[in-house]
């Protein structure tokens, strides 16, 4: 058929697989050349049609360019390799997903309902609390109670998350990157990649301190220290099953439950464990209460508690604060302005906390108390004690006075002050010259010296008890006796001089060696002794006659409390500083007070003689430097061999106060005795002890003085004559030259 009747439109791709629905696409056809209407005839068959399309430019394919047939071996074998590495993995990797989930199903099984792991102690805690019952000491692992993520500041909650894992509400229990950030600062600061930074989350720092659902187990370990210490170890395979017990934990429990967990179980140093114990320890108020710089500062003891402690280094503790303020900052927690406003004000210590009085008394009343309910007590205890705040800080601050205006600088010489009531009841002790301390060398409880002649009161004590009197006579002249097994032994006076014969009261007053010795003697040595630990000395004394003159080693808290003995009137007294003990929100105490004023030992009228013999040593004899304005003061000096003790001890009616000062390491003193350096830190001390209080007289009487000898009568002088008088007055001349 011809088509020269009408005029029939191309055939193109378009119209045979439908309309394009690229509009770029129909330009670029029209432009294309159409040889076919050219050159095509009216009786062209339908066979040029194909031609047509075979020269299209956007059909025509390249020929193939042929393989490198030594290159496609080699990726044929590379494939083959693939193919079997992928099997391996993916197979591996569906093996590796299903142990770790039967790992983590079997911890979440394990894992104990939350309101178990909130308290995560192993022992309790002790509360001590003054005569005034206020707390001044915390010992043992104390918990100030349970604190949820919803109760506690909301800027301590923020502070801690901007601290220690600031994607904690975003990740599974586990943060790669994390992990991936801390390997390679371990790296870049040279340590291995699992030493110093840990990546740790929260929540795997939760699992840690819950030591992965192991407890503590007494007969499983050497000891508790090594308990903790295989919970904090670092390795790879510790790890992993933290990552698993994290993994679960996230299943069991909400992220709230977690962080709560955490807050009450972590250490915040100074014994405190939890956020509500360390708010109550640092800063007097609930963790509830805390102010963004005080939050700060709590989170800042996260990774350091011991070093960063407030009570330990306060400005350290404030510098980690700081920037933990600047931590919250950062991620929006806190504005620019509130930023520099907490920066410029850090927090501050309570008054109890900034104080830490009394840290040498509470180690003493821990240690004398019952082991079970102190040291290794596994419920929260209250200790309520006799130490007086006021007269702790009177003992420290007349210690400090005397070393920074009267002792070269630089010395290393110690000191240590009791000071007690007449009863016993110990107010302050001071055990060395560093005073905000716990857990220190108590030098006034624990260190055993020689007394010197503070031992002399009992020589007497002893003698005045038996009948003899202040006023009676002993010879001081040169003496010696025969000490079996030891040869001649010759005691000397510490002046070196011999005063003839002298009064009980006058050797007492003046120290003297050789009456001391005498007087023991004639009392009986065995007496002396009895009569010395029936006022209290425990420690073992002497044998030999040296016994009189304190060669025996005693503590100052044995020897302040046999003085204690002489003032109430001549009975033993026990120190004591525990009132009563009871359990935290229990009102009924379990017991109650151990010590206080015990047998009698010499008669009161032998005591209160003994007495106004003491009070002569400080106003007329050695101890002068103790006296006191207004007030009687007794007391007694002592220096040992070669001065590598010296003491000090002294009563008013109100107090009774012991000092000794020496080197640690028995380094004798330089120009120092009982009546020197001691005893003005025994008046600085007391002057302030007793101020505010009206001076009384001591419990003493002054003992008659001996009647004279009845003197012969003189016979009736005859007249003298000239000659008498001459040769009497030759005789004053020449006995005068």
């Amino acid at each position: 058929m011809s088509d020269s009747g009408r005029k029939k439109p191309p055939l193109v791709a378009e119209r045979r697989y439908g309309k394009s629905s690229k509009p770029t696409a129909k330009p670029a056809r029209k432009a294309a050349p159409k040889p076919t209407r050219k050159v095509a005839s009216k009786g062209a068959s339908a066979k040029s049609k194909p031609a047509a399309r075979k020269a299209s430019p956007k059909k025509r394919k390249s020929p193939k360019k042929k393989r490198n047939p030594v290159v496609a071996f080699f990726l044929r074998i590379l494939r083959w390799i693939w193919g079997i590495v992928w099997a391996f993995t993916w197979r591996i990797g569906l093996i590796c997903a299903l142990i770790l989930g039967m790992a983590v199903s079997y911890v979440y099984v394990s894992l104990p309902d939350v309101t178990e792991l909130l308290d995560g102690r192993s022992r309790g805690s002790v509360t001590l609390l003054d005569r005034d019952n206020k707390v001044f000491a915390w010992r043992g692992d104390q918990f100030g109670g349970v604190v949820t993520a919803d109760t506690i500041s909301e800027d301590l909650k923020n502070a801690v998350i901007a601290t220690e894992d600031k994607r904690f509400y975003r990740h599974f229990g586990v943060s790669p990157r994390g992990i991936a950030s801390a390997v390679r600062i371990n790296l870049s600061e040279g340590r291995g990649p699992l030493s110093g930074h840990g990546g740790s989350t929260i929540t795997q720092q939760t699992a840690k301190l819950m030591c992965l659902g192991v407890e503590y187990v007494e007969s499983d370990w050497e000891s508790e220290a090594d308990y903790v210490r295989d919970c904090r170890r670092g390795s790879l395979w510790r790890k992993a099953k933290e990552a698993i017990y994290a993994l679960a934990m996230e299943a069991k429990y909400t992220k709230d439950e977690i962080l709560s967990v955490y807050l009450n179980r972590a250490y915040m140093g100074a014994g405190a464990y939890g956020a509500e114990a360390a708010a109550q320890r640092y800063f007097g108020k609930p963790a509830a209460n805390l102010s963004p710089a005080e939050g700060a500062m709590l989170a800042g003891l996260l990774t350091a508690p011991s070093s960063l402690a407030p009570t330990a280094n306060l400005q350290r503790s404030q510098d980690r604060a700081a920037t933990i303020l600047r931590l919250m900052n950062e991620q929006g927690y806190l504005s620019d302005e509130d930023t520099a406003r907490w920066q410029q004000n850090p927090a501050v210590l309570s008054a109890a906390a900034e104080a830490k009085a009394g840290g040498y008394f509470a180690d003493w009343v821990m240690g004398t108390g019952p082991e079970f309910f102190t040291r290794n007590t596994t419920e929260d205890v209250v200790l309520k004690t006799t130490m007086d705040p006021r007269i702790q800080k009177a003992a420290e601050e007349g210690l400090k006075w005397v070393f920074d205006n009267k002792v070269s600088e630089g010395s290393k010489a110690q000191a240590a002050i009791v000071v007690m009531s007449a009863d016993g009841a110990v107010r302050a002790i001071v055990g060395g010259r560093r005073t905000k301390v716990s857990g220190a060398f108590n030098r006034a409880t624990q260190a055993k010296r020689q007394t010197g002649s503070a031992f002399k009161p009992f020589v007497y004590a002893t003698a005045l008890d038996l009948g003899r009197h202040a006023f009676d006579t002993v010879m001081d002249a040169p003496f010696c006796m025969n000490i079996p097994g030891s040869g001649q032994w010759c005691p000397k006076n510490y002046t070196g001089k011999h005063y003839g014969e002298v009064s009980l009261a006058f050797a007492l007053q003046n120290s003297l060696n050789v009456p001391a010795v005498k007087v023991a003697e004639a009392a009986g040595l065995e007496n002396v002794r009895t009569v010395a630990e029936m006022f209290g000395i425990q420690s073992d004394l002497a044998a030999g006659p040296a016994l009189a003159l304190g060669a025996s080693e005693s503590s100052l808290l044995e020897m302040t409390g046999a003085y204690a003995g002489i003032l109430n009137g001549g009975s033993s007294v026990t120190p004591y500083g525990l009132i009563e003990l009871r359990l935290l929100g229990d009102d009924n105490a379990l017991m109650g007070t151990g010590g206080g004023i015990g047998e009698r030992v010499i008669s009161d009228a032998s005591a209160r003689e003994l007495i106004w013999m003491m009070e002569k040593v400080v106003s007329d004899g050695t101890g002068g430097r103790a006296k006191m304005p207004g007030w009687q003061v007794a007391g007694k000096t002592g220096t040992t061999q070669a001065a590598r003790d010296a003491w000090f001890i002294g009563f008013t009616n109100e107090y009774v106060a012991g000092v000794w000062m020496g080197y640690d390491d028995n380094t004798p003193l330089t120009g120092v005795t009982g009546g020197g350096l001691p005893a003005d830190i025994w008046r600085e001390a007391m002057v302030r002890v007793h101020e505010g209080l009206t001076p009384t007289p001591l419990p003493a009487f002054t003992p008659a003085p001996p009647k004279p000898k009845a003197q012969p009568k003189a016979k009736k002088k005859k007249k003298k004559g000239l000659d008498d008088v001459l040769n009497g007055i030759i005789r004053d001349i020449v006995g005068n030259n």
